[in-house]
């Protein structure tokens, strides 16, 4: 088994993996933009390889873009089907490569998710997995309903809230979580009762509602994952987040394993988006009375102006007197305004956050 990291690793192993395939590639598809990932794609069809691709009914984003890509694998040789409809997303994102390799990602086909994004992914081996998944993946083809046949597999909504409800409960010392949005009043409930429990718990990303003992820190990049590390040895990576919808009305699918190596990396790499995220914390704070400030001074400011027209012809006057050959390019002087206010300004708040600076080292004497 394989971590894939992002955005360090890229699609660099996807496109091998695909380059490598000898006979068949399934492919599940949310979002996708990677022109190289498609192209990898067609050319594997002209080896001989047969490609197919599951493509979400819908996304965000609206039904074009899915059809463009559609008909773009279509033209390329690939056999596309769509997903039905009877859920409100199909959100999974894998690969299945000659029937012995799954990619499970938490992250899109796309450049924002593989390269502006902290995300993880799994190249798994394992058998069992890897024929469950592709039965998973011929059950939405052929819009049967799936039955699932192996406890490692999170399929929403057949059992993942059962599944992650369990891998939550059985937490002893820790649990470190990125989730962009956790919100399930169920889940929220159980990482209560393992807090209270002495359970160290750690998010990067967003809770709806506070627990006492469960410490929550914004991501400095943007996050596209969900990804649980338990104990230092259980590893759970996916795409869904601890949310009803998520868990309870959309086709998502994560895999919970037990890997102690990848645990140990995970944590590291926690660790040190903890540390970014609480260095950008302060950041922040220190950012804000700034923005305050400077935000209040251009509402005074705005409203303390005068009609720009009628100081504009009454300077034009002063400096040129009646003369009516004077030529002014409007361009230009709206440069030289913009550049005599900004210098105005710097002169006038450097001067007073010098006299408030003054001001408060007085007072404290």
């Amino acid at each position: 088994m394989k971590l894939l990291v992002q955005p360090d690793d890229g699609i660099h192993a996807l496109v091998k993996g695909i380059a490598e395939a000898s006979k068949t590639i399934e492919i599940m598809i949310f979002r996708f933009d990677q022109k190289e990932i498609e192209q990898a794609l067609g050319n594997a069809v002209t080896r001989g390889v047969s490609v197919h691709a599951l493509i979400a009914h819908t996304n965000r984003a609206g039904e074009e873009n899915l059809r463009k890509l559609e008909l773009r694998l279509l033209a390329s040789g690939v056999t596309v089907a769509r997903t039905a409809d009877d859920l409100v997303r199909y959100h999974a994102k894998l690969m299945l490569i000659d029937g012995r390799e799954l990619y499970l990602l938490a992250f899109n086909w796309t450049h924002l998710d593989a390269e502006r994004s902290r995300s993880f992914g799994l190249i798994i081996r394992n058998p069992t997995l890897v024929k469950e998944v592709a039965r998973l993946f011929e059950d939405d083809v052929q819009r049967r309903p799936y039955e699932p046949g192996c406890e490692n597999l999170v399929v929403s909504p057949v059992n993942a809230r059962r599944l992650l409800s369990d891998y939550l409960k059985d937490a002893k010392k820790s649990l470190t979580i990125y989730d962009p949005k956790i919100s399930d009043s169920a889940m929220i409930g159980l990482l209560a009762e393992r807090a209270r429990a002495g359970v160290d718990i750690k998010v990067i990303g967003r809770m709806t509602r506070g627990i006492p003992g469960v410490e929550v820190r914004k991501s400095a990049i943007r996050l596209h994952t969900r990804t649980m590390v338990r104990d230092g040895n259980f590893v759970f990576v996916g795409s869904q987040s601890l949310r009803a919808l998520e868990l309870d009305a959309r086709r998502e699918v994560g895999i919970i394993v037990r890997h102690p190596k990848i645990a140990a990396r995970l944590s590291q790499i926690f660790a040190d988006d903890w540390a970014l995220a609480e260095q950008a914390a302060v950041q922040t704070q220190d950012e804000v009375p700034a923005a305050k400030v400077a935000k209040r001074v251009a509402k005074i400011v705005t409203r303390e102006l005068p009609d720009v027209a009628t100081v504009l012809n009454g300077a034009v006057k002063e400096i040129v007197g009646n003369a009516i050959d004077v030529e002014l390019n409007p361009d230009e002087v709206e440069a030289v305004v913009k550049g005599a206010v900004k210098e105005a300004v710097k002169e006038v708040v450097s001067d007073m956050l010098q006299e408030a600076v003054g001001e408060e080292g007085r007072s404290g004497q």
